[in-house]
């Protein structure tokens, strides 16, 4: 028997599931495959920021504040684990002050909510911050800290419990082959399944062996390792928010707006740091531990193997050494450290590619997925359906 439904969506991370999300509230039925179990790539393994003000004003911002507005309409009835702790960027020396400032600026003239915070300001907020490192911060109030291990299975149990009519969610369900006939999507399974859709929409990561693997093979779609880690609980500290530090202001493309930019001294940090991709951020989990990272190395598409599966021992030396300088923690123990990998186009911003009218791949996003996955989504939906 034959499957059928509007919208067949193939991979069940934040994209795909967003797109499933747009789709149902716009009255579509929708079936979401998922090759695993449950979602395993970086949906779970990301570092858990929603931080909108790390990316470019215009439309990349604006599916950022789109997201943020869905998770805390979806937070207001149903629990995703999701909290508005806001998130600040904190400055060490004169140039990284000058460019929080110069983005205070721009995001005034915009109309995004935002506060600069003198250094009292800051050492009041988060007890562990280290005096001797920030000069100033500027504070977010409007975004949000997720869980990321569990925050996916929680949206794909609202879009269960929301749409037991319209929506049908298949793990276990690797996709390995999509064509169009008379007018129509129809996909196969592992399993022999069969499955028609006016449209189908791939949205499968990293895995780029499955379906069309000469397309991922002939672009320039690369795949980035991140390595982050993850204290013991400690519920003595408090670090509410999304800490983001010098680093991350020298790394996020927001800042790369700012007057002064190009003139900054990246010489007063080790190279190694840049080498290996290396921004500090901190979390706070739940459970009161406190979440560090992360690096990022890089691969072509044809090429992922080469990033092995290895957790690098250096480069989480170097990332932990780098944080003593930023907080004092009563307790550095480690109880856990993971790799997370995703794709992201080498010169541009999104891998969109049509195979033909009825089905498109949507990946290659980078690190903006769970910040603006859910805002990329709803606007592809509606250019897919017309609407």
């Amino acid at each position: 028997m034959v499957k059928q439904a509007d919208l067949l969506v193939v991979g069940a991370g934040i994209l795909g599931t967003g797109h499933a999300l747009h789709a149902l509230m716009k009255g579509y039925s929708v079936i979401l495959t998922e090759q695993d179990n449950a979602p395993q790539e970086a949906t779970v393994r990301n570092f858990g920021q929603a931080v909108s003000s790390g990316l470019t004003a215009g439309k990349w911002q604006q599916y950022g504040l789109d997201s943020l507005q869905l998770y805390k309409n979806i937070q207001a009835v149903f629990d995703l684990g999701i909290r508005n702790n806001g998130s600040y960027y904190i400055a060490s020396n004169a140039d990284e002050l000058q460019l929080i400032e110069e983005l205070y600026a721009i995001n005034q003239q915009n109309g995004y909510e935002c506060h600069l915070l003198s250094k009292a300001d800051c050492l009041q907020r988060f007890a562990p911050l280290r005096e001797d490192y920030c000069l100033a911060a500027l504070y977010f109030p409007l975004e949000v800290s997720i869980e990321p291990r569990i925050m996916i299975h929680r949206l794909l149990a609202y879009l269960q419990l929301k749409y037991p009519d319209t929506f049908t969610y298949l793990p276990n369900t690797p996709i390995i082959g999509c064509s169009s006939a008379n007018g129509k999507a129809i996909a196969e399974s592992t399993k022999g399944e069969q499955f028609q859709a006016n449209k189908i929409i791939i949205c499968s990561g990293r895995e780029f062996r499955m379906l069309y693997p000469e397309i991922y093979r002939n672009s320039d779609l690369v795949v980035s390792k991140l390595q982050m880690m993850q204290t013991f609980p400690m519920p003595e500290v408090s670090l509410p928010g999304n800490i983001l530090t010098g680093l991350s202001i020298r790394r996020y493309e927001s800042f790369e707006q700012c007057p002064s930019w190009s003139s900054k001294d990246n010489s007063v940090y080790d190279q190694k740091l840049f080498d290996n991709g290396i921004h500090i951020l901190f979390k706070q989990a739940i459970d009161g531990s406190i979440i560090i990272g992360d690096s990022h190395e890089y691969a072509p598409a044809a090429e992922i193997d080469r990033l092995g599966f290895d957790v690098n021992h250096e480069i989480n030396d170097l990332i932990l050494e780098e944080a003593k300088r930023i907080i004092n923690l009563p307790d550095w123990r480690i109880q856990r450290s993971w790799n997370g990998y995703y794709a992201q186009v080498k010169n541009g911003d999104l891998f969109h590619h049509h195979i033909d009218e009825n089905i498109q791949i949507v990946t290659g996003i980078g690190g903006k997925g769970m910040t603006s996955g859910l805002g990329l989504a709803g606007a592809n939906i509606k250019q897919t359906f017309a609407l």
